[in-house]
C-alpha cells in the first residue's frame, strides 16, 4: 500500500535524477474522487481508508513519519470505482525516523498538518493520525477540511486552538464521526495508533 521504486537514472546531459515509480492510473485522491464521489459508497469508502491506514501502519511499523500525509498523496491503481481498486502511499520524499526529523520546518497541506506540528513541535506518528482523520473527513463528505477559508496564519491559529472541520449527522455514522474526532485529539497522545485503527 505505498508506492513501490522500480528504479532510478540520472539523465546524462542534465544530470537530473530520474525515479520510476510504479503507475497508478486512477491518479491522486482529489482527481479520482472529483470523477467518482457518485459511485464511492459507504463499502468502497471504508476499503480505501483500509488500504491507506495499512500503509500508513507499514510506515509507523519501520519507526518512520510520512510528515506530508494528504489526499494528494495517496494514489489510486484505477480511475474508477471498483473492489479491487488499491489505494498506495506517496511522495516519501519527506519520510524521517522518529526522532531524526527537521523540526524547523512544517511541511504539508495546512488542514492536514497537526496543531502540534504547527506549534513547533516535533512531528511524530500521531501527526501522520490527525492527517489520517482529515483523509477520514475527505471520505465522508468529499470536501477537503477547511474548504471554506484561506490558507494563513488565521487558520494555523485555530487549528493550534484545536477547530475541527464541521460534519453533518447523516453524512456518516456515527462510530465513523467518533474516530475521525479522535484522530483530531489536540492531546496527540489520545489519537489512536495505527494499528488500532487498522483492527
Amino acid at each position: 500500500n505505498i508506492i513501490k521504486i522500480y528504479g532510478i537514472s540520472q539523465d546524462p546531459k542534465t544530470k537530473n535524477y530520474i525515479i520510476v515509480l510504479q503507475y497508478a492510473e486512477g491518479g491522486n485522491f482529489n482527481d479520482w474522487i472529483n470523477k467518482c464521489y457518485k459511485d464511492f459508497d459507504w463499502n468502497n469508502k471504508l476499503r480505501t481508508l483500509y488500504n491507506i491506514i495499512i500503509g500508513l501502519n507499514e510506515i509507523h511499523q519501520k519507526e518512520m513519519v510520512h510528515r506530508d500525509f494528504h489526499t494528494g498523496n495517496i494514489l489510486f491503481e484505477y480511475g474508477y470505482v471498483n473492489q479491487y481498486n488499491d489505494t498506495y502511499i506517496s511522495d516519501m520524499g519527506l519520510c524521517g525516523e522518529i526522532g531524526n526529523v527537521d523540526k524547523s520546518k512544517i511541511y504539508g497541506v495546512m488542514s492536514y498538518v497537526a496543531p502540534e506540528v504547527l506549534r513547533g513541535k516535533p512531528y511524530t506518528k500521531a501527526a501522520d493520525i490527525y492527517s489520517f482523520g482529515m483523509i477520514m473527513y475527505f471520505v465522508a463528505t468529499g470536501r477537503q477540511p477547511f474548504s471554506d477559508r484561506a490558507h494563513d496564519e488565521f487558520l494555523a491559529l485555530d487549528i493550534c486552538d484545536g477547530i475541527s472541520p464541521k460534519i453533518k449527522e447523516l453524512e456518516a455514522p456515527k462510530c465513523y464521526v467518533e474516530l475521525m474526532k479522535r484522530c483530531w485529539d489536540l492531546d496527540p497522545n489520545n489519537r489512536p495508533n495505527a494499528i488500532e485503527i487498522e483492527s
